[in-house]
């Protein structure tokens, strides 16, 4: 048996044809929308990671504006989310991470304003999404929804057994998946006996950050598998959670890594960014005030 291969570029694409729709409705009405991206590290994957966004967000019509900070300070950080949040020519904030050391981030995401919150950092975005009030949630997270629901794998009344329990990707997709009315186990790398679960799920999510934690022995010939993980082995590529080789002749569907979630994410990202830019000019729309570009 060869498992369906879930690859990301399909379901990107039809997130980009959703987003230009979005874009093209925005521009109609004189309006356009602007992604604002935090950031404070020379780190040089981050920096790639960022110009991917800018691209993305070009490409589609959207203005991209990256705030270079290294060795910004708390205070410094601090002002300059709480000036995003008062500029109306931004629609979304990200605060990209890693940031320089003691910066708290914890605290900084806390003042990113939930409307403006397109990858769901502010915890006040989770509590949305757990009492099924409007969220943004983390493009991560979003990206697994959006690959299972492009491939048609049925989700409600199903068991999915979701490996990670970080607020980026694990409890954010547990809350997804409720409410699309799957029954879920939430596990992680110190559950006892992790096959038990991964055997009789119907899906399994690995988003643990551990390279091959996943292997055939623990899946069954029925399984979806998706693989949020990214991890560098020891010859320098790029592999997730799961140990492909093995499980892949086994189960009925797995995501690559790289070419699956990831692939996604982006797209996901620049989507919020209209979604809520879409959001502003509704309300502006209805409220019968002048329209100006950039509102």
């Amino acid at each position: 048996m060869t498992a369906q291969r879930l690859s990301g570029k399909p379901v990107a694409e039809q997130i980009r044809a959703r987003t230009t729709q979005l874009v093209e409705n925005l521009k109609r009405d004189g309006f356009s929308a602007k992604i604002a991206v935090i950031l404070a590290t020379d780190n040089e994957a981050t920096a790639w990671y960022v110009r991917s966004i800018e691209r993305a967000a070009s490409q589609q019509g959207v203005d991209p504006q990256v705030l270079r900070m290294p060795e910004a300070t708390q205070e410094e950080l601090v002002a300059r989310i709480l000036e995003l949040n008062e500029d109306e020519t931004v629609h979304g904030i990200i605060l990209q991470t890693p940031l320089p050391q003691g910066v708290d981030p914890a605290a900084l995401v806390q003042l990113i304003n939930p409307a403006k919150d397109i990858d769901g950092a502010n915890p006040l975005s989770l509590g949305r999404l757990t009492v099924g009030q409007p969220a943004f949630a983390p493009a991560t997270a979003r990206s697994v929804i959006e690959i299972l629901e492009h491939y048609d794998i049925p989700l409600a009344g199903q068991h999915v057994a979701v490996v990670g329990r970080s607020a980026v990707v694990g409890k954010p997709l547990t809350q997804l998946l409720l409410q699309r009315d799957a029954t879920v186990s939430i596990c992680h790398s110190r559950t006892t006996n992790l096959a038990q679960f991964t055997k009789t799920a119907a899906v399994t999510v690995m988003a643990v950050g551990r390279a091959n934690l996943l292997g055939g022995q623990d899946v069954s010939d029925s399984s979806v598998v998706i693989d949020v993980g990214t991890n560098v082995d020891e010859q320098g590529q790029l592999v997730g959670d799961v140990h492909a080789a093995s499980v892949q002749p086994k189960v009925r569907a797995l995501s690559p890594v790289p070419g699956g979630v990831g692939t996604v994410t982006t797209a996901l990202l620049i989507l919020h960014t209209v979604q809520a830019a879409s959001k502003v000019c509704e309300s502006i729309m209805w409220r019968g005030e002048p329209m100006t570009i950039g509102r």
